[in-house]
């Protein structure tokens, strides 16, 4: 059919020299979108036609005007339907169509009239006759007057279209029979010579490939494998987790959980039916697990019950991965003389939880073991700032609490910023004797344990605020393919980079920061003198890394400040990575492009495509982000001149206010809209965020301005 379309358009086109696609549409009898295709296939071959779109724009009745121009207008029809001594208002509203609209329309063209008699509304005509002009205009729409159609485009009666349709001609190269093209050189072609009686279709060396159809993880999968590598840095093993059915004994008897505790009922766990019991079980270890639960042992006095063996068989959903940690510290003692291990897990367990927007019945639980002489509650403090901190938490607070099988058991809190309040994060503990000795572990041993959740973190990470839109089946896996990398923050508090480069502006200008805290301008002598002498003294090289589609705007003002007290120089280079280098960059602090040697302030600018973030090198320090790059650059120009770009020769109070409002901007710098950015600066009574002179909170904000409206 297309082929046989395609030819009758072009034999249409020879015989009349031009066509429109509608008037093709009516003449072949065909869809005018199947012709629209013919003639797109047609253009595929150089100046075979010409094509011109033309776009009209016409008026057309709405299924509302159809029935007015067939039937008249709502108002005509209630006039025609008073008779002449008058109708109840409610007899005309319930047998008659669009009732409402005509009695009002009618009304207001002075048609009818509405009297009250004995508690009744009775419907009168007011005039003897009328003209039903609506239905006039609505028979013939080219004839509407243009300025009724918007009346009745309000009252829906008609509404207007645009149409498009192709105006086609001959072209340069106009045949009427079109020879197939070849797209591909084949060995049949290259007999003989025949490729050279063939035509070509031109290749589009512009065009995409086609995109792999490739996997993409889960959020949970990327924060796992995050989880992963920190404790792997740490020194620890991943433990064996693929027994999702566990036995009672395992997952509680071993760590000395009484055999009434509530966790045991099935309202709370999950219980298998088939197989429904386990039978293999180290015999002498159960008698000593036996022992220390109902008649105690090992210091301990246990729980004084009758301990059964009917309980411990009973095979469940595994309830935590601590099952698989005790399994495992019972190896280790089972293979030979004790050594120091640190085991760590990450899987999921099963508990009978009520569904809600924080809970499901199956979640992931993130487990870390120490097992190592003399450990102390000190030890494990230590390991859990220490694992935490890896994760980008440096405030923890610990709360005691009860678990049967740790003593002592600790909750560990973290201050959450976005949230402005402690929350839960986990739970710890040291692992008790009467879990520990009955495996034949040796007495001066210590076993440190904590544990947290994988769904949590990844729904903070991700900003999803109910867990079922994380697992499930409502996920929406546009998300998972939409999601970047997970990068947890691991470089400690944001304030400690602060005290660092402090230290290294020490180093650089044999000048302390904390000389400058200061109100105003009095400033002692001693630092004015050594203020002074930073005219002789050079500053490291400071090496820029910055993605040029998020171009660091705010370092061309803060140079343009500082060079009016420092020499400064910036030399520009482009990384391999850089694909396409924009052109607007060309310019970029060309103002400070100079060959002078012996500045005072070198700057390399490197752009990579392969940063997401800005990044300075400055000796054996590194600085993330633009924020803190701003705040660096601050502290040089006011150690030179402190009424210049003022920051903490104002005193503790105005720097904190500095500080407060530039960590608000680096929080939402990866999410930043323009009402972000307003509600920050609409808080100042002047043109300025902060006071009534510029700050380097104004230039970080401008700089992400420029970089919004870029686009």
């Amino acid at each position: 059919m297309t082929n046989e379309l395609t030819e009758n358009i072009l034999e249409y086109i020879d015989k009349n020299g031009s066509a429109n696609t509608l008037d093709l549409a009516v003449i072949l009898k065909q869809d005018h979108q199947k012709v629209v295709g013919a003639v797109k296939s047609l253009q595929s071959v150089p100046d075979l036609i010409n094509v011109e779109q033309v776009t009209d724009k016409k008026w057309e009745l709405l299924p509302e005007g159809q029935h007015v121009a067939t039937y008249g207008s709502h108002e005509a029809v209630i006039y025609n339907a008073v008779p002449d001594d008058g109708i109840p208002l409610d007899e005309i509203k319930s047998s008659i169509k669009y009732a409402n609209i005509g009695i009002s329309k009618a009304l207001a063209a002075g048609w009818i009239v509405i009297h009250v008699v004995e508690d009744k509304s009775i419907v009168r005509k007011k005039v003897s006759s009328i003209s039903d002009t609506v239905q006039n205009h609505l028979k013939d729409v080219s004839n509407i007057p243009d300025t009724v159609k918007a009346d009745y485009k309000k009252r829906k009666l008609l509404h207007q279209i645009t149409i498009k349709s192709l105006n086609l001609s001959k072209g340069e190269n106009f045949a009427i029979k079109l020879e197939k093209q070849e797209a591909d050189l084949t060995t049949d072609l290259l007999v003989n010579n025949a490729w050279r009686e063939k035509k070509f279709k031109p290749y589009n060396f512009n065009a995409l490939g086609a995109m792999l159809d490739i996997g993409h993880l889960h959020p949970l999968l990327k924060v796992r494998a995050e989880f992963r590598k920190i404790f792997f840095e740490m020194g620890f093993l991943e433990m064996p987790t693929n027994n999702f059915v566990e036995s009672s004994f395992w997952n509680f008897d071993a760590l000395f959980q009484p055999q009434q505790h509530p966790a045991r009922d099935a309202h709370d766990t999950f219980f298998v039916s088939e197989p429904r019991i386990s039978t293999k079980f180290p015999e002498e270890y159960l008698k000593r697990v036996k022992k220390v639960h109902s008649k105690g042992g090992y210091g301990s006095q246990g729980y004084q019950y009758d301990w059964k063996i009917e309980e411990a068989q009973k095979n469940l959903l595994r309830t935590h991965t601590t099952a698989v940690s005790a399994r495992m510290l019972y190896k280790l003692i089972q293979e030979g003389e004790f050594k120091p291990v640190r085991y760590f897990s990450i899987d999921r367990v099963f508990r009978n939880e009520t569904l809600d927007a924080t809970h499901l019945a199956e979640f992931h639980q993130v487990e870390g073991v120490v097992a190592d002489y003399n450990l102390t509650l000190g030890d494990l403090i230590g390991t859990l700032y220490e694992f935490f901190k890896k994760l980008g938490i440096t405030q923890l607070d610990f709360k005691p609490a009860y678990n049967p099988y740790t003593e002592p058991s600790m909750e560990i809190f973290c201050y959450h910023n976005g949230l402005n309040k402690w929350i839960e994060i986990g739970n710890s503990g040291m692992f008790r004797p009467e879990m520990l000795l009955p495996m034949g572990i040796p007495e001066n041993v210590r076993v440190i344990a904590w544990g947290l959740s994988l769904e949590r973190p990844t729904m903070i990470k991700y900003g999803i605020n109910n867990i079922r839109d994380l697992v499930g089946p409502k996920v929406d896996l546009q998300m998972v393919h939409d999601n970047p990398i997970c990068r947890l923050e691991k470089t400690g508090p944001r304030t400690a980079p602060l005290k660092k480069k402090t230290e290294v502006l020490d180093r650089h200008m044999n000048v302390t920061s904390s000389n400058l805290v200061n109100a105003g301008n009095d400033l002692d002598d001693n630092t004015k003198e050594r203020c002074t002498k930073l005219s002789y003294v050079q500053i490291d090289q400071l090496i820029i890394f910055c993605n040029p589609k998020r171009p660091l705007y705010s370092l061309e003002t803060l140079l343009q400040l500082a060079k009016k007290e420092f020499t400064v120089s910036v030399s520009i280079h482009v990384h391999s990575s850089v694909e396409e280098y924009p052109l607007q960059l060309s310019e970029f602090c060309s103002n400070f492009q100079t060959s002078q040697v012996n500045v005072e302030i070198p700057i390399v600018l490197i752009w990579r495509a392969d940063i997401i973030d800005p990044v300075m090198q400055c000796s054996d320090l590194q600085i993330f982000g633009e924020v803190n790059i701003a705040r660096y650059l601050n502290r040089i120009i006011e150690l030179k001149n402190h009424n210049l770009l003022r920051y903490e020769s104002c005193g503790p109070i105005y720097a904190a206010q500095i500080d407060s409002t530039l960590e608000k901007i680096h929080k939402i710098l990866h999410g930043v809209t323009k009402d972000t950015l307003r509600c920050i600066s609409s808080k100042s009574k002047s043109k300025y965020v902060l006071r009534d002179n510029i700050s380097v909170v104004d230039i970080v904000l401008n700089s992400v301005q420029k970089y919004i409206d870029k686009l």
